[in-house]
């Protein structure tokens, strides 16, 4: 029996590279024309970000929460599941944002966000701009082709960094309560890509150490 450290992550991954990223085209043909939809739900997100009025980030709130339904169900539970047992408990980490972007941001109304030039705000709002827009470029540049591509509230990574991102924005303190899920989820993202040799892997992790050293930083400065 090999020593334990003569294991490499990739030793532990349940699954194929091709398996995986061949898992998100059939997912994707499958919802197609979904993907539209949630890239325009991405935009009236930037747009509701310029807006003042006070149901603003209720509806944010509200779009948010549902893109991380759909996500949760159509892709992690109904497709990743089937190549991945984490998948089930990985599950939770949905429910519980789902649930609290509804308590706090659509029946309390507490949260508020808005575009902001300080350098949270320009990361944050940087962030959630990079998952909307750019996200799916990394799978061109990494040769897989259109099929492939990871989709803003289609895709789990991006919905998530995104969801990072816009809490960056969020006027006021940290919500670290919001915060946990998302972090979790990008970091067995983060691994499971790593030990896939994805160079996305470092985008993933990164997004996430950056994001919270803002969020500790936005503390800071709040009184």
């Amino acid at each position: 029996m090999p020593e334990w450290w003569t294991y490499s992550p990739a030793d532990f991954l349940l699954f194929s590279p091709r398996t995986y990223y061949r898992l998100i085209e059939r997912h994707n043909d499958a919802v197609w024309p979904a993907q539209l939809v949630t890239l325009g739900l991405g935009v009236l997100i930037v747009g509701l970000l310029r807006e003042r009025a006070w149901w603003r980030g209720r509806v944010v709130s509200g779009i948010v929460a549902v893109l991380w339904a759909w996500v949760a169900w159509a892709f992690v539970r109904g497709r990743y599941a089937t190549i991945n047992w984490a998948a089930a408990y990985l599950m939770w980490l949905f429910a519980v944002e789902v649930a609290l972007l509804v308590w706090a941001g659509v029946i309390r109304g507490d949260l508020s966000f808005r575009w902001r030039a300080d350098a949270t705000g320009v990361f944050g709002g940087g962030l959630f701009l990079l998952c909307l827009a750019g996200y799916p470029m990394f799978a061109l540049l990494g040769g897989r082709g259109w099929a492939q591509v990871e989709v803003f509230g289609i895709a789990p990574d991006p919905t998530v960094m995104a969801t990072l991102g816009l809490l960056l924005l969020v006027e006021g303190g940290p919500r670290w309560g919001l915060q946990v899920a998302p972090v979790l989820w990008c970091l067995v993202a983060g691994a499971t890509l790593l030990a896939m040799g994805s160079p996305e892997a470092w985008i993933v992790l990164s997004a996430t150490l950056l994001s919270v050293v803002a969020a500790i930083a936005k503390g800071r400065r709040s009184p």
